[in-house]
């Protein structure tokens, strides 16, 4: 009897939550929706995304040129803001500026999606100022965003969407990239306890490796021999030249699984947003969901001695 009854009860369970899923918010048209880091990857197709689908889209970019860029591959219906997220006043300026736009309808979406990953190396070759340059992008600018647009979401009864990364439940480089990923998931868990309340749902994007500017394995050799010409002697010896050339050749290897459609990320956005029960996680990509996200369960000694098979070997001097 249960031989049966498993299979069904799960086929059962996964057609609701199937059927929950198709269902959609209504009058998405009448909804504003604010996009951070939208020049380029994932923000910049998640505008033009949302604006085919007639939301009524305002997209945050770093600079003008990405701005024109957008506005040019969109309809009329879509906006432009610049915004710095490490700025108190271009957010503050912004915030001010959604808030005319938004009106007493109040802020329907926020996809914190602006991020980088540079610097980033071994945590022993970076300094303090490595670190919190990448946090002050990726985490503290997400928290400061998030609250002074947050009463137009309450407002709203919306969504906030925060854009983490298998990053945040494995961490196996060092830098400030790792940390701030791990950063959003808890405020994130936080922040959907706090406004359950308020009828606001909080959403995390877990993507796997995709080909984007943050990956760009140029950007990220360029990074690391820049880093290293600048460590102590001392530091240098430890490790080794060959540690370097390992570290550069293991990205090289990585590069050919980085996953170049966008839109698996993209659609769990939009569905984040648009979906009338959206899910509290979304992995993105085959190696979130077969890899990454398995290994984050293992016990810490398993996980370890997994990932180190493909860590670069240092001299090992002390």
């Amino acid at each position: 009897m249960w031989l049966y009854a498993v299979p069904l009860l799960l086929a059962l369970f996964l057609l609701r939550r199937w059927h929950r899923e198709r269902q959609t918010v209504p009058r998405l048209p009448e909804k504003h929706v604010l996009i951070t880091g939208c020049d380029s990857g994932f923000g910049n197709l998640l505008a033009r995304q949302l604006d085919a689908c007639g939301l009524r889209v305002l997209a945050a970019c770093l600079t003008e040129a990405g701005a024109a860029q957008l506005r040019a591959a969109a309809s009329d219906r879509l906006q432009t803001v610049l915004l710095d997220v490490t700025s108190s006043k271009s957010i503050a300026d912004v915030a001010a500026w959604v808030r005319e736009r938004v009106g007493d309808r109040g802020l329907w979406g926020l996809v914190n999606n602006a991020g980088i990953a540079i610097p980033t190396a071994p945590n022993e070759w970076l300094t303090k100022e490595d670190f919190v340059k990448v946090l002050d992008v990726n985490l503290v600018g997400l928290v400061e965003v998030t609250l002074s647009l947050l009463p137009l979401v309450r407002r709203g009864r919306g969504r906030v969407v925060n854009v983490a990364s298998v990053m945040g439940r494995v961490s196996f480089f060092g830098g400030g990239y790792c940390i701030s990923k791990y950063g959003v998931e808890a405020f994130s868990d936080s922040l959907r306890l706090e406004m359950r309340n308020f009828g606001v749902k909080v959403c995390v994007i877990e993507p796997g490796y995709f080909n984007t500017m943050i990956t760009n394995v140029e950007n990220l050799e360029n990074n690391f021999l820049s880093i290293w010409k600048k460590l102590p002697e001392e530091i240098r010896a430890s490790y080794g030249e060959s540690y370097l050339r390992q570290f550069v050749a293991m990205l090289k290897v990585l590069q050919k699984s980085y996953n170049s459609d966008l839109s698996l990320v993209t659609n769990c956005m939009e569905h984040a947003l648009t979906s009338l029960h959206p899910r509290t996680r979304y992995s993105a990509g085959w190696d979130a969901k077969l890899l990454y996200l398995p290994i984050s369960y293992l016990p810490s000694a398993l996980s370890d001695a997994l990932l180190t098979l493909f860590y670069p070997k240092s001299v090992g001097k002390a």
